[in-house]
């Protein structure tokens, strides 16, 4: 059984962007009987931009509900807070004295701000050791990443190759599994949809104020009598994701047709979010509700996650002679 780890964002409230392109992948990915799977809420990590506790802890709760939401199964996999395992830091500061400066200095998380070095804090220059003992500590196989993250796992795998070579085999090298078909999801801007942005879709949001989200989605001026290029609308762009082929052949149909507004296109948008997520929302509700629910998960799996995480702590002090 190959073993696959995931950390996931909780640096806010899980939008559109989040479902479409990491959560229900993921969950159908754990699903597959060859895999085990590690996912954890990275929230450790939000403390280098999230410094207010109540708001750090809410979105925990949401980004744990809306996994157990969409159907996350913390039987067959482990789910847990990356902040309720101590020895992750604990390697953290192991890893930080076989980590050389110009690695960290070359991160594209330090280097996309290193132009306001006031606003670096160490947690941000420190980033991909603790995002290394994140997985080195499980003996993590394979890690799925994008792209744009693929030096942080070759930064890993370079920690764990130093340390091995100075002290002996002790850590496995974790490999890349790369996702070439992750879904883009456009904002409401038109650009990729992100919290940064703040242009996501919260489809977990009550009805009206979704419904207000939708309708802020950014149209051309094209008047309402004339055709209009369903390739280049973000409307049609996100309903395509949701709709089944005859739903967006009919939507096309009617762009293509003239005498159809944008503003019926948000409408058609926001039902077919409202039942294709419907049971989901529901859920999502249920367990921010009953945040007693949201524990219960988690602490089966931080139980599970210590159990690895104190083997393999313990076999890298017995190396470094602790």
């Amino acid at each position: 059984m190959a073993r696959y780890l995931t950390g996931i964002q909780s640096t806010g409230r899980p939008h559109l962007g989040n479902i479409l392109g990491a959560i229900l992948p993921g969950i159908q990915f754990s699903k597959q009987e060859s895999n085990e799977c590690f996912y954890f809420i990275a929230d450790l990590h939000s403390l280098t931009t999230i410094k207010d506790a109540k708001e750090r802890q809410e979105y925990v709760y949401a980004t744990a509900a809306a996994w157990l939401a969409c159907g996350f199964d913390t039987k067959k996999n482990i789910f847990y807070r990356q902040s309720k395992i101590p020895q992750v830091c604990e390697l953290l500061w192991y890893l930080s004295c076989f980590t050389p400066y110009p690695m960290l200095a070359n991160a594209h998380s330090f280097k996309d701000k290193s132009d306001k070095l006031a606003d670096v804090n160490a947690g941000l220059f420190t980033y991909p050791v603790l995002m290394a003992a994140d997985i080195l500590l499980y003996d993590a196989q394979f890690v799925p990443v994008g792209k744009d993250q693929l030096q942080h796992l070759e930064m890993t795998r370079d920690m764990a190759s130093s340390f091995n070579h100075k002290l002996g085999e002790t850590f496995v090298l974790p490999e890349a599994s790369i996702q070439e078909d992750v879904k883009v999801v456009p904002g409401i801007d038109g650009q990729k949809m992100s919290k940064s942005y703040q242009n996501t879709i919260d489809i977990f949001l009550p009805d009206k104020q979704l419904r207000k989200n939708v309708m802020r989605i950014v149209t051309d001026s094209t008047p309402l009598e004339e055709p209009k290029n369903p390739d280049t609308c973000n409307v049609y762009k996100l309903y395509a994701l949701l709709a089944s082929e005859a739903e967006k052949e009919h939507m096309r149909s009617l762009y293509l047709g003239g005498n159809f507004g944008y503003g019926y296109a948000k409408q058609a948008l926001f039902e077919m979010i409202l039942t294709k997520f419907n049971d989901i929302r529901m859920a999502f509700n249920e367990y921010m509700a009953n945040t007693e629910l949201i524990e219960q998960h988690l602490q089966k799996g931080e139980q599970k996650a210590q159990i690895v995480a104190h083997q393999v702590l313990t076999r890298v002090k017995q190396q470094l002679g602790f």
